[in-house]
């Protein structure tokens, strides 16, 4: 049996370590920093299958790309695939704070959901993961990034910033949607 060579087409690192650890069985995973244009949409899903099909004409190789959406209740769904640009204009803390202020007291739920596109030319699949959970009141811990700070995946007391890679690991939709992706790729080979 011989080693599966899989791209993990993005710019973000942190995405990168968290996926590379996730992947399982006989997998190299590397990642390959492709500028692919991203269309704006609420659906991780439908954000990582475009931009899977994008990064395989630039990079033609077997490859995966990854979107993450906090969607919370009480906004509609809102920001979805769109909470990085929530994030951006001036820094994740202010991002954070700014999702909590979003929010109201009455009703803090939501969840995550990942989208993970694997691409290898032949076919094109996408792996969902989705976790439920709430937004804190404040932004809580600085281990992770993006908005891990805020959620607080159900069951659990702690947001994802302070629980750490390998606990929030087990529970985030991250971690549900690439063990999808493993079985997968273990019936590939």
């Amino acid at each position: 049996m011989s080693t599966k060579q899989l791209y993990f087409v993005s710019s973000n690192m942190n995405k990168f370590f968290e996926l590379r650890a996730l992947i399982r069985g006989d997998v190299r995973i590397d990642a390959k920093s492709v500028e692919v244009p991203e269309i704006q949409s609420l659906d991780v899903a439908e954000v990582a299958r475009d931009k899977a099909e994008k990064a395989y004409k630039l990079v033609r190789m077997p490859l995966i790309v990854e979107d993450t959406g906090l969607y919370i209740k009480a906004l509609g769904g809102f920001p979805g695939a769109l909470v990085k640009w929530i994030l951006r204009p001036d820094g994740a803390d202010k991002g954070n704070r700014r999702i909590c202020g979003m929010v109201p007291d009455a009703d803090r739920r939501a969840y995550s959901e990942t989208a993970i596109a694997f691409c290898d030319g032949g076919s094109l699949k996408v792996f969902t993961g989705r976790t439920y959970g709430t937004i804190s009141k404040a932004p809580e811990g600085g281990l992770d990034f993006g908005w891990g700070p805020v959620f607080i995946p159900r069951g659990h007391d702690l947001t994802f910033g302070q629980m750490g890679t390998i606990s929030k690991n087990k529970v985030s939709s991250r971690g549900k949607a690439a063990e999808k992706l493993n079985r997968y790729l273990a019936g590939k080979q």
